[in-house]
């Protein structure tokens, strides 16, 4: 047994895949979820997946319950932490800010104190690219100058500063800051994978949303940017991909401690247009769409630059835009309503 990770939000879509990873790689996981986004459902399964014997328990719990979050870490030895618990629809975040930071960095604050207590000194945040706002180029390399443009961003890049703070008074600290830009997918088995509530905010559910009819078709936001196609182009990469990253994250905090910063992401992008295609191809006939009015704060192309990945964790992104669609559609058709069809 390679030791026991606590997963905060781990029955959520990244975190999901990432506790099987974890599992597959011989650790034991205990989750912790809150479940107000997420389902019990994808916890089951990810234990129907792992490999016999392999250990997984999912506590419902809030972050903010610090003494919840204390027991926790009290019944069992916790050798590491991956955080991905958090409030995460940007728009939302706009019209709640103070939910957003009550949340996402009360939640934080109240797990770091915790870890303290328990004697926890590795962990890795779920960051996001949204701290880097709008690129002044692509692709985006780690030194690029922070400015995210909503709420949500900012309490992501709050949570990295506490992190750095907290990294430079404890010289026994393991922190790695993933900043991951778009993830897209599924398990292959279609077992599990993305189950948005409402109505999603990202293109890859809404697409396979429309796939397999839970709504009419697609909306294109703008087709007149400087790309090649004149939609906006994203760096996708594959949930599988990212939670291999999170478990090579994991590693390299064992070798010693520090405080990494690090994009996932796969180098290539790839437009709006583009992700209409595959999708089309997986699903095997072409999907509706329509072109509207660009939405606010849209930018023309966001592409990560993964090489310090690549060298510090020896990680890289395998898995291509077709995979990406054929394992979103697989994961879809078979659960069109989500774990709770």
């Amino acid at each position: 047994m390679a030791g026991h990770v606590l997963v905060t939000g781990g029955a959520g879509y990244i975190g999901s895949h990432t506790c099987l990873a974890l599992l597959e790689a011989g650790y034991r996981v205990t989750v912790v979820d809150n479940l107000s986004n997420s389902s019990a459902e994808a916890v089951e399964r990810v234990a129907g997946l792992a490999p016999p014997g392999a250990a997984i328990e999912l506590v419902v719990a809030d972050l903010l319950d610090e003494e919840a979050l204390a027991r926790v870490l009290a019944g069992a030895p916790v050798e590491a932490v991956i955080h991905f618990a958090g409030l995460k629809a940007v728009g939302e975040s706009v019209t709640e800010p103070l939910l957003y930071w009550h949340n996402n960095v009360g939640g934080s604050l109240a797990l770091f104190r915790a870890m303290a207590g328990a004697g926890v000194h590795r962990l890795v945040f779920s960051s996001s690219a949204t701290v880097y706002g709008s690129p002044e180029a692509v692709p985006v390399p780690e030194t690029a100058p922070l400015g995210p443009t909503n709420p949500y961003g900012r309490t992501k890049l709050a949570v990295e500063e506490i992190l750095r703070d907290l990294s430079a008074s404890d010289p026994g600290l393991g922190v790695a800051l993933l900043r991951y830009f778009n993830p897209a997918g599924a398990h292959p088995s279609g077992r599990i994978g993305e189950d948005p509530q409402g109505t999603p905010n990202n293109l890859t559910p809404f697409v396979m949303q429309v796939a397999v009819g839970r709504r009419p078709e697609i909306s294109v936001y703008g087709d007149d940017y400087p790309t090649p196609d004149g939609t906006g182009v994203r760096d996708y990469v594959h949930v599988m991909d990212l939670a291999e990253g999170h478990v090579a994250a994991l590693r390299r905090l064992e070798a010693g401690p520090g405080c990494l910063t690090l994009n996932l992401g796969t180098g290539r992008g790839y437009s709006v247009l583009e992700v209409i295609a595959s999708a089309s191809r997986a699903c095997g006939r072409p999907l509706p769409y329509s072109v509207v009015g660009r939405r606010p704060g849209d930018v023309a192309e966001v592409v990560a630059d993964p090489g310090l990945a690549a060298e510090v964790l020896g990680w890289r992104a395998r898995r291509s835009l077709d995979e990406m669609c054929a394992d979103h559609w697989r994961w879809q058709e078979a659960n069109p309503e989500g774990y709770r069809g």
